[in-house]
C-alpha cells in the first residue's frame, strides 16, 4: 500500500466524519468500522438516510430512510455499496455518562431498540402536538425531516429550535417539554447512550 493511497483513504474517512465527541462517532456514507476488529470500535448502528442494501452474518436486508441496524462490538457487517447512511459508532472506552435527575420515558414515540449499551427510538411528534415533561440520557439525534420545535427544559426559558433534515447532534441529558410548533410533523432516530 503505498504513502499516497494510505493518504487519500484518511482524506476521504476525515471528510465523512459528521459528528465526533468523547463518545461516539458518526460518519456519512462510510463506516470505518464495519469490520469491527479496531479496539475503538463499540457498538454500532447504521441508519439509512435512503435505500440501502446491508450484507452482514443475519444475511442480506434493504433499509429505507429511517430503518436501523444494530451491530454489538465485535459483529461485522459489509458496508453498503451504495445509498445514504450514517454510522454512527460507540467508542469502546469512553468516559462515564451522566444522567438526567429523573427518568421519565418519552410519549408518543416508537422503540426500536433496547440493549445493553443503547436506547433507540423514532421520534415522532404530529403538528400542534405537545410532549409532556419527559427525560433523555446524552443521545445523537438524527433529524428526518424539516420542523420547528418550541422546547421547555426544566429550570430554563423556553427555546425555539429549527430542525432540518439529516442534520445529527450530540444532546447532553436534559428534562423537558417540547411542541411541534412548525409545519410537518416530527420525524427523527435518537440513539439514548446507556453505558
Amino acid at each position: 500500500m503505498t504513502m499516497a493511497f494510505v493518504l487519500v483513504l484518511w482524506l476521504l474517512q476525515a471528510q465523512a466524519v459528521v459528528l465526533e465527541n468523547d463518545y461516539v462517532r458518526v460518519t456519512r456514507d462510510a463506516a470505518p468500522c464495519a469490520a469491527a476488529t479496531a479496539p475503538v470500535c463499540g457498538d454500532r448502528v447504521l441508519v439509512a438516510l435512503g435505500a440501502i442494501e446491508l450484507q452482514s452474518g443475519n444475511g442480506r436486508r434493504t433499509l429505507k430512510r429511517g430503518d436501523i441496524a444494530v451491530f454489538p462490538a465485535g459483529e461485522s457487517y459489509q458496508p453498503p455499496t451504495s445509498g445514504n447512511y450514517l454510522e454512527v459508532t460507540l467508542k469502546a472506552q469512553h468516559p462515564p455518562l451522566t444522567a438526567p435527575s429523573e427518568h421519565i420515558p418519552p410519549e408518543k414515540n416508537a422503540v426500536l431498540y433496547d440493549g445493553k449499551r443503547l436506547f433507540i427510538f423514532e421520534e415522532r411528534l404530529a403538528v400542534g402536538d405537545m410532549r409532556a415533561r419527559h427525560s433523555h440520557r446524552p443521545r445523537v439525534v438524527i433529524q428526518l425531516n424539516r420542523t420547528r420545535l418550541q422546547q421547555w427544559p426544566d429550570g430554563e426559558s423556553d427555546i425555539i429550535r429549527e430542525i432540518d433534515p439529516d442534520r445529527v447532534t450530540f444532546n447532553p441529558p436534559v428534562i423537558h417539554r417540547v411542541k411541534n410548533v412548525g409545519e410537518l410533523p416530527l420525524r427523527g432516530i435518537v440513539i439514548e447512550l446507556k453505558g
